[in-house]
């Protein structure tokens, strides 16, 4: 009807007067001309095709009746006639039809793209003129010069009317925008589209999906259709202002507070993905208490607050920086990169992480912020700055980098790569061959339009915290069905299907290179993952999961109201109270529940990325990170899982500041760097570090010592003179062959104990003699072996008694020499004290003073078994602690000072007259005892453990041999080897040739 009122204006237009005021009289012949006009598609004029016949031509219509050239026919052949004509209609519209879309498909050329300086026809359409009727006016006027290409920008959207409507915020589309000059209206800024994102139409995919799965479920509002209206930011946050309006009213222009048209029934928002898109959505939509649930991972202030009207379908954000540092301590990657966004969500990204790193021994290599691009103006100079500041994270030794932000950044880092590449040539390869990116949940791995040739090689083997996801049944082959011809609704799809497959549909604007149609024939599981995933992704699932929150919200209120309509009395606040306690399990039965918060009560996916040479990748579950454990527990890693990067010569990588410590080495800090750079020293003797990078060598317990290395700690040997090594085999030895030699003196002056020369040097004093220096020999035993409560009290005063006696026998064997020699002179008075009495008051009275020491010794501080665990670096000294050294110096001064006496005693009678004189012997004797006596003090200072044990031994042994030898040696050679000189008439010649 339309095209027909077209052709009329068309007949009128071509006859009318300049004032217009004679169609009435026209209009007849308008209508006649155009019922009989053949038509191009039926060839048949449209009387014909209704009456079966021809009408009469108009020179017959001025003639008489009579004079008709054409007679009406029958009824049966006017019946035959309509009935072909019909067929013959239908056929021709058939062929007409296909010709219309060979045509339409292959000649049709796309629309002009204008430029300053082309002249064009103004359409009136929109100009107001003098003449009466619009309609008939003309329709396009003078040819006029283009000055200025103003907003090429169609407004992208997807609206599905319904009982209940859920909006949405996207981001899909990038432009350029002008700074606002308030020279004009902002509408009149010329914006243009510069590039897409084509893997976040599978957002938009995911909530229709959504959408028509509730909308089939009986289950689910079963008498509520749901809808929704999708709006792109087009990545620009000050547009969330604009679509967030658009979202409540049908506007017919953009006025603030003013609805112009009627008021969509608006029951929740989803958005957006970015933090700026999400709160400027949230002063609008806070304003009519329209539940707003956001899909992106982000900090908010708003998280901190309880039952908040802003939701998150994701954990909490602060969750991840645990994850991260779990991370870096898991590989031990001590020097890492960061770089974030240049706004207030990097600038709080670096303030939450910073103190984190360092407070588990990490440091920042360098920080970068990546500068976000808001003007084309200013796009030469942020990737020229981003370029230069690209070689310190390319370049640095930090082969661990955080990146933090959106899924721009990695747009950004993969321009600066290719840039970088195209001057370094094979340097930049180099250079980010050992890199392993550690993303955070916000960045998805995605390409824009005009990266298409690009691949995602520098990313492999990245590792991602990602939002949990589920493959859900169904949609893949939901995403099938997406091909021409397509919902004519979907704002996005054309733009999206020729980014994707570089083809053109019928009247687009754009050009290609072949310009080549799409034919519907092209598969979006071809698309490189870059562009399009097949498989869900982490903010697909959360929009999906998003709009079941929202339906199972409307239902409860549904139940809880009784009602059969839940449009008649639901508002959108309402929601509110279900959406706090709102728990459900989706169709991939995972449980979803939101906290107090309003976040989703969950963790985070550790992702591996694995990329392939068709621009294609795929991201491997690797860890898991879960709020819910132990601290310091969170992250769960299945290493073996992870594919790292290429031509990494160490597998995991390493990301320190320096070689690593290594074990026997402690870290020593460099003054002037970051904790995380530091020299290694040598750990000092009786401490260790067993492990790499140990901030100090640690002492060995005691009992133990370091080895060479310094890297372990032994366990220190006992150290005694044991009878089983080979010096306390020649001390045992030697005390028993002292012994048995002591004895058979012994038993040879037993034998010849009525010979003269036993008999001259009193006879009892002598056996007492050897008999204490048998037990002198005996008592080095005690020294030997592992000491022991018994042998520790026995050692020292055994010794001390024993040796006592020994020295006051010799004494009295001199005394006795002395005062006989006196007492042969008439009337001297020593006369008196010839006799054995003398003598054994000499031995009982200097032997019980050492053993009043000895005694008192044991009495108040007896020695006991002993361990000395620090003189000796690498052995227990297992000695016996005397317990008191006073008294032990009391026994050994006493001891000596009965020598000295002795010693002095006898040098004086050496020269005395007699043929059996032991002085000059005793005096030997005495000789020998002191000086092995006076060597043994400084040894036995100067030595530890079982050396100073066999000093005491060699000293007990020397001696009391040079006792047994110098005094018992030559009366033994008498009475062996001389026996006719051990006679009495030898002895009284003797005696009478020395006076």
């Amino acid at each position: 009807m339309e095209q027909v009122n077209l052709v009329l204006e068309q007949y009128l237009r071509c006859f009318l007067n300049y004032h217009q005021d004679d169609w009435v009289h026209l209009l007849a012949l308008v209508e006649y001309a155009y019922n009989n006009a053949p038509h191009s598609s039926t060839g048949m004029s449209p009387f014909e095709v209704v009456h079966g016949y021809a009408s009469s031509p108009f020179s017959a219509l001025v003639k008489p009746p009579g004079d008709l050239a054409v007679i009406p026919p029958g009824v049966d052949d006017c019946a035959t006639k309509v009935q072909d004509a019909w067929g013959e209609v239908t056929t021709a519209l058939h062929k007409v039809k296909e010709a219309f879309k060979k045509w339409a498909d292959w000649k049709r050329q796309p629309a002009p793209a204008y430029a300053v300086g082309d002249e064009v026809f103004i359409s009136t359409k929109h100009l107001k003129n003098q003449r009466p009727c619009r309609k008939l006016s003309y329709q396009y006027v003078n040819p006029n010069i283009v000055t200025e290409v103003l907003n090429e920008v169609t407004v992208k959207e997807w609206y599905e009317p319904a009982e209940m409507v859920i909006g949405a915020v996207v981001t899909h589309i990038g432009g350029d925008y002008p700074k606002i000059s308030f020279e004009k209206h902002p509408s009149q800024e010329s914006t243009k589209l510069l590039y897409f994102a084509p893997k976040f139409y599978q957002h938009i995919l995911a909530l229709v999906f959504a959408i028509q799965e509730i909308n089939k479920n009986p289950k689910i509002l079963p008498n509520l259709t749901l809808g929704f209206h999708i709006l792109d930011n087009y990545f620009k946050a000050k547009m969330a202002y604009h679509t967030t309006l658009d979202l409540l009213f049908k506007s017919c222009s953009f006025i603030p507070s003013y609805q112009c048209g009627s008021k969509k029934n608006l029951v929740g928002a989803i958005g957006g993905l970015g933090l700026d898109t999400s709160t400027y959505m949230s002063d609008v939509l806070g304003l009519y208490k329209i539940p707003q649930i956001s899909y992106g991972s982000f900090h908010s202030a708003m998280s901190d607050i309880y039952f908040p009207p802003f939701y998150r379908m994701v954990p909490n954000e602060e969750l991840q920086y645990v994850g991260i540092v779990q991370l870096l301590l898991h590989f031990r990657w001590t020097w890492v990169g960061l770089i974030t966004t240049d706004n207030q969500a990097g600038e709080h990204f670096l303030q939450a992480l910073k103190p984190m790193l360092s407070k588990h021994g990490i440091c920042s290599a360098f920080t970068e912020r990546a500068p976000i691009k808001d003007h084309l103006d200013t796009a030469s100079d942020v990737m020229q700055n981003f370029y230069t500041n690209s070689s310190v994270f390319l370049e640095s030794k930090a082969n661990a980098i955080i990146v933090n932000g959106e899924t721009s950044i990695i747009i950004w880092l993969s321009v600066v790569t290719w840039l970088r590449s195209l001057t370094d040539l094979g340097d930049t390869e180099r250079s980010y061959a050992g890199k392993v990116w550690i993303t955070t949940a916000q960045i998805d791995f995605a390409f824009t339009s005009i990266q298409t040739s690009w691949d995602l090689e520098i990313f492999h083997g990245a590792l991602s915290f990602a939002i949990h996801f589920s493959d859900l049944p169904g949609f893949q082959t939901f995403l099938q069905m997406v091909k021409p011809p397509w919902t004519k609704e979907d704002g996005f799809f054309k733009n999206f299907w020729e980014e994707e497959f570089g083809c053109l549909f019928p009247n687009s604007r754009r050009t290609t290179a072949n310009n080549e149609l799409c034919s519907g024939e092209e598969k979006l599981a071809n698309v490189p993952s870059t562009f399009f995933e097949m498989s869900m992704t982490g903010h697909s699932y959360s929009i999906y999961n998003i709009v079941y929150a929202v339906a199972y919200a409307l239902h409860s209120k549904h139940i809880k109201d009784k009602v059969t309509k839940v449009c008649v009395t639901t508002e959108p606040w309402q929601l509110h109270s279900f959406l706090h306690w709102l728990s459900f399990n989706n169709s991939a039965g995972d449980e979803i529940v939101l906290n107090d918060h309003g976040e989703l009560a969950g963790g985070f996916d550790l992702r591996n990325l694995v990329t392939f040479s068709n621009m294609s990748y795929v991201r491997v579950k690797v860890g898991r990170l879960d709020p819910q454990p132990a601290p310091r527990k969170e992250l769960t890693i299945q290493e073996d899982k992870i594919t790292w990067a290429k031509r990494l010569t160490h597998m995991p990588p390493l990301s320190v500041c320096n070689d690593p410590c290594k074990p026997g080495y402690s870290k020593k800090k460099k003054e002037g760097e970051k904790f995380c750079c530091y020299d290694c020293d040598p750990c000092p003797d009786g401490k260790i570090s067993d492990q790499e990078d140990m901030e100090s060598c640690v002492a060995c317990p005691e009992g133990h010592y370091s080895t060479s290395s310094q890297d372990q700690c032994i366990p220190k040997t006992p150290n005694f003179l044991s009878f089983a090594e080979p010096l306390g085999i020649v001390f045992s030895s030697l005390t028993l062959s002292a012994s048995l030699l002591t004895a058979l003196v012994l038993a040879i002056f037993v034998k010849h104990r009525d010979t003269p020369i036993v008999k001259a040097n009193n006879r009892s004093l002598t056996y007492l003699l050897l008999v204490s220096i048998l037990l002198c020999f005996l008592c080095s035993l005690l020294f030997i072996g592992r000491p022991k409560q018994l042998t520790c009290l026995l050692r020292q005063t055994a010794f001390g008694i024993v040796f006592s006696v020994a020295v006051s026998s010799v004494l009295a064997k001199t005394v006795t020499v002395v005062v006989a020699f006196m007492a042969s002179k008439p009337e001297n008075i020593f006369r008196k004290w010839m006799g054995k009495r003398m003598t054994y008051c000499i031995v009982i009275s200097c032997s019980l003073v050492q053993v009043t020491i000895c005694t008192l010794w044991l009495s108040f501080s007896p020695p006991f078994p002993d361990m000395d665990k620090h003189s000796l670096s690498r052995e227990i000294i297992v000695q016996c602690n005397e317990g008191s050294r006073a008294f032990f110096y009391c026994v050994l001064g006493y001891m000596g000072f009965l020598a000295t006496i002795c010693c002095a005693v006898s040098f004086l009678a050496r020269k005395l007259p007699d043929s059996f004189n032991e002085a000059k012997f005793i005096t030997f004797s005495m000789l020998v005892f002191c000086s092995v006596w006076l060597s043994f003090v400084p040894a036995y200072l100067s030595t530890k453990g079982k050396d100073m044990v066999a000093m005491e031994i060699f000293s007990i042994l020397s001696s009391s041999a040079g006792l047994l030898g110098c005094i018992f040696s030559p009366k033994c050679y008498i009475m062996i080897l001389k026996p006719e000189l051990n006679s009495r008439k030898h002895l009284i010649r003797k005696k009478h040739h020395d006076l």
